[in-house]
């Protein structure tokens, strides 16, 4: 049985990647993940910045950000850096930031590209944002499905 507890709002969705981070938003409604841009990773805050700029234009009800897991579900080091990332943006705005099982979603990305004839080499630039939209579209559609919003919320205790 579907639910109608979807709520309403554009959502941007985050792939944290050691090198970049794939930056997706959503339609209003919903419905649809579309790319924003891949930002390069930087120790002196300015991909926060970056995002920070997204965040303040979109003015988004909420950020998902893609949670790296093994396979077994066991938290890796990518997990351990993307919960740092997500803890230090929830730190710098008021939206409200949730952690969503992004299993496969860069081998996804890496799937879609070759099957629509693009190089990996060539991908390289996209292939993050690609996979901020695998990560978002899941949300959205797992949240449309089952009535309520997926994954973890980070709370500010976390987020401090």
């Amino acid at each position: 049985m579907v639910q109608t507890g979807f709520r309403p709002g554009v959502r941007v969705g985050i792939d944290v990647g050691k090198a970049r981070i794939g930056v997706a938003r959503s339609d209003r409604d919903g419905l649809l993940a579309t790319p924003i841009e891949t930002v390069a990773r930087a120790e002196d805050g300015s991909d926060i910045t970056t995002i920070c700029g997204h965040l303040a234009e979109l003015s988004p009800v909420e950020i998902v950000i893609g949670l790296p897991l093994s396979l077994s579900g066991a938290e890796t080091p990518s997990t351990a850096d993307a919960r740092a990332f997500a803890a230090q943006l929830a730190a710098t705005t008021p939206i409200p930031v949730r952690l969503v099982d992004e299993r496969l979603s860069t081998v996804t990305a890496h799937s879609a590209m070759r099957s629509a004839g693009k190089s990996q080499k060539k991908s390289r630039s996209v292939i993050d944002q690609v996979a901020a939209v695998i990560i978002l579209q899941h949300a959205l559609d797992t949240e449309r499905g089952r009535g309520v919003p997926p994954g973890e919320l980070l709370t500010i205790d976390e987020g401090a």
